[in-house]
């Protein structure tokens, strides 16, 4: 099968399994009461969206999932397979934190110290993966070199290997805060890698969550029908950090997948910044009006589908110049 076909099967198929699922999984949820609990510190107007089916990350798992099966099986791809891997393995974890919350009715699933054992589990497998069988050995493509590589000591390569990835992972999942927002700026950057990837057998994967997350976000586009949950979250930081180090690009996580950055660190500045003032002044104060950072351009008036097409549209942008830069 040529390249060309194996995309545009990788994409109907996962687009197919994706917009099946959908009208049957989402009045299901809604059946088993798995509705999403939203934070009271969270914005006023998201609170109206509290019961909303959660977990749609089963959906574009399933859909990611049967497609890559479909190509390991019948096309012997099994370049995908440490990608799958990595995205199922933190679905998981994803879909034991949702799994948790509409159990018990909270926006609360697995503790923080669960979470990050599970994400370093996954992650070392990864690691142990990529530093004994991959060929890649630890050689990473510099952005802006015109393919020039670099071939990382094993003990730097190591942390580098932990820290993208888990940073990827939650950055991902931070990102996924107004409706179809994670799902667009995956999309996007899902495409950047179904382009570079053409021709290396790890097509298919990245093809196929393009597919997915297509179909889905006719569900959860605002208004959403269907959150994706951390099930999809994590799943889908999970395929952008494997796809990214299979292909010895882990740098440019940082150009096209900004946004999940950008949010991390908007968190992280946020929380310091409120932490160091009261300790000092003996009253918390923020950088932003509300974190991760799309909730600040909502609290400035942005309405929800801006900040998604602006978000998308930037993500766009970036995703050029990470093909410049390969």
């Amino acid at each position: 099968m040529s390249t060309s076909t194996s995309i545009i099967a990788a994409i109907i198929i996962s687009f197919a399994v994706s917009i099946i699922l959908c009208p049957i999984f989402i009045p299901l949820l809604k059946k088993m009461k798995f509705g999403q609990h939203i934070r009271e510190e969270g914005p006023q107007s998201h609170q109206s969206k509290s019961g909303t089916p959660t977990m749609g990350g089963v959906i574009i798992l399933a859909g990611v999932i049967v497609t890559s099966l479909v190509f390991i099986i019948f096309e012997k791809d099994y370049q995908i397979v440490p990608i799958l891997f990595l995205t199922v393995g933190f679905g998981i974890i994803g879909f034991l934190d949702d799994f948790i919350k509409v159990l018990k009715k909270r926006n609360l699933g697995l503790t923080e110290k669960q979470k990050m054992i599970g994400q370093i589990v996954v992650t070392a497998v990864f690691c142990v993966y990529l530093m004994q069988y991959s060929e890649n050995g630890t050689n990473v493509i510099i952005p802006f070199t015109r393919g020039a590589e670099w071939e990382m000591p094993s003990w730097l390569f190591v942390i580098f290997v932990f820290i993208a990835v888990i940073g990827t992972v939650n950055g991902a999942n931070f990102t996924d805060g107004l409706d179809g927002l994670a799902t667009s700026v995956t999309i996007v950057i899902a495409v950047f890698f179904t382009a570079v990837s053409a021709g290396t057998g790890m097509e298919p994967i990245s093809a196929a969550l393009v597919g997915a997350l297509m179909g889905f976000f006719l569900y959860n586009v605002y208004p959403a029908r269907v959150f994706m949950g951390d099930t999809g979250s994590l799943a889908l930081g999970g395929y952008v950090a494997g796809i990214a180090f299979m292909l010895k690009m882990p740098f440019f996580i940082l150009i096209v997948a900004f946004i999940y950055l950008i949010e991390v660190i908007s968190v992280m500045l946020q929380v310091s910044w409120f932490k160091y003032t009261k300790k000092k002044y003996g009253e918390g104060r923020r950088i932003f009006r509300m974190a991760p950072l799309h909730h600040h351009f909502q609290e400035g008036g942005a309405s929800e589908t801006q900040v998604v097409a602006a978000f998308a549209v930037i993500t766009a942008i970036l995703c050029m110049i990470g093909y410049i830069a390969l």
